[in-house]
């Protein structure tokens, strides 16, 4: 797959921008304390659902709507906030979405996804089962199955990692969470379309090793997604498609527990009141873990959304006061 150009980047902002704002991009200094770094975060929890995910679902519906006129509807698997753009991105552009969730997904992003006009269907007991059934699914209603890996995805993505770049001149390092591999491959293809250097570092969840494994051993790997945190990185099996592009552009995959996960979302609400779901403050878990390399740096850290469960928000923050209590 072919990265995109600057060119088709901006013309993706323009059509993004039709519909939200570019979001913001902050340096927290209790964060830089944090790290002995200086810091920006950019803020993809600011976005209409919460999350990344819009841009690319945007971009992908467009693409489609104008290819296929008569499109009537959309099939998407998803942990949520996949299901939440391509719903919202279905719903504005007239089509019908269906979205598949695996059996005991997060009940307020269930919620949130039909809010926006999906309808939603329970299959299988993880995100890659729900997949292959959104595929079949898809045949028999006659609709188009919309990718968790595209190339329009990437697009999309793309278009808030070059907001960051343009924004933040001269960065070291640019921390990105790795799911089933948009949004760090929009980093990539921003960084290559501005001609800049500075390294990308994936994180993923300890528990769901599949993509390090698989950057390690240079080929598809799968292994269990048992994360019980950060559902929007629990990947069974990567793409080849994203892989290819990780193994030509990324420096490292750094891998961090749920522990770990935990006290990042931690930090983004002591820190900066911000809410951060597991995915998307595991980018900021995996810069705490290299903090000792960050010195004197400067750093790009993307909190992806802030799709999180009251209960499991309580939990973590309840834990943390345990924590401070025992010290």
């Amino acid at each position: 797959m072919m990265l995109p150009s600057l060119e088709q980047i901006h013309e993706a902002q323009n059509l993004v921008y039709g519909y939200m704002p570019p979001t913001p991009q902050y340096s927290w200094p209790l964060i830089n304390q944090r790290l002995g770094a200086e810091a920006w975060i950019k803020h993809e929890n600011h976005s209409p659902v919460g999350a990344f995910k819009l841009r690319g679902a945007l971009v992908y519906a467009t693409w489609l709507k104008q290819t296929q006129p008569g499109l009537e509807g959309v099939v998407a698997a998803t942990r949520g906030n996949f299901g939440q753009g391509v719903g919202m991105a279905a719903r504005l552009l007239g089509m019908k979405p269906v979205i598949v969730v695996p059996h005991g997904n997060s009940v307020e992003k269930n919620r949130a996804m039909r809010a926006q006009g999906a309808e939603l269907v329970e299959h299988g007991h993880d995100f890659q089962e729900s997949l292959e059934f959104a595929r079949t699914l898809a045949a028999e209603r006659g609709f188009v199955m919309i990718e968790s890996f595209h190339e329009r995805l990437v697009l999309g993505t793309a278009t808030y990692a070059l907001e960051l770049l343009e924004a933040v001149p001269h960065l070291d390092v640019v921390y990105a969470p790795i799911g089933m591999g948009s949004s760090i491959c929009g980093m990539a293809a921003a960084r290559n379309a501005l001609q800049l250097k500075f390294e990308i570092v994936g994180v993923t969840a300890w528990e769901c090793r599949a993509t390090a494994l698989s950057f390690h051993e240079h080929k598809i790997v799968e292994a269990p997604a048992r994360t019980q945190i950060a559902d929007g990185v629990a990947c069974r099996k990567p793409s080849l498609e994203a892989m290819e592009i990780i193994w030509r552009h990324v420096a490292r995959i750094v891998e961090v527990p749920d522990e770990e996960i935990a006290e990042a979302m931690q930090v983004y609400y002591e820190d900066t009141h911000n809410l951060a779901e597991g995915a998307g403050a595991i980018a900021l878990a995996g810069a705490l873990q290299e903090k000792r390399g960050l010195a004197g740096k400067r750093a790009g850290i993307l909190l992806t959304g802030g799709n999180v469960d009251r209960e499991m928000f309580a939990a973590v923050l309840e834990a943390a006061t345990h924590a401070v209590r025992r010290a």
